[in-house]
């Protein structure tokens, strides 16, 4: 028996909407890519890819220059949630030395939602190599796909 869900309509809508956006392309993006800022664009950071392999689930998140060490990454249901810091410029530079600076730093924190229920636990690895990191999340035996025999009788 299904069990009726009274917000599944409003997630619907909200998906569709930010799809919309999504799709809008980059007329918009500039204005929601600021990393580090107050409000809608401090969730932006890290821009990620989320593909979807037989088993598993793989999002590369580009992070160039983040203290590998401060990297706190964690899962619940299908929220991941990615959190680290990025330093400021190495060594004891004071800000009125700088001329320009146009690289954000600080601590940074975004979520995503998985399209899929991942495995908790062992399986899950990452990796940070030349400011990207790669997450594997092993999808759960739930959401693998199934093959369904037909019996001819």
């Amino acid at each position: 028996m299904a069990t009726w869900q009274s917000f599944d309509p409003i997630q619907a809508l909200q998906r569709e909407i930010e799809n919309v956006f999504e799709r809008a392309g980059p007329q918009f993006s500039p204005m929601f890519r600021s990393a580090f800022l107050p409000g809608r664009a401090a969730r932006e950071y890290p821009l990620i890819n989320l593909y979807e392999e037989q088993d598993q689930v793989r999002v590369e998140a580009l992070a160039p220059g983040a203290e590998p060490n401060s990297f706190n990454i964690s899962t619940v249901g299908r929220m991941l949630t990615i959190a680290g810091e990025k330093p400021r410029a190495p060594g004891d530079v004071k800000p009125e030395a700088f001329h320009r600076e146009e690289r954000a730093a600080g601590r940074f924190s975004r979520n995503i939602e998985i399209p899929f229920d991942v495995e908790q636990g062992e399986g899950l690895t990452g990796q940070y190599r030349h400011g990207v990191l790669v997450l594997t999340l092993p999808k759960s035996e739930r959401a693998k796909p199934r093959q369904i025999t037909i019996q001819v009788g």
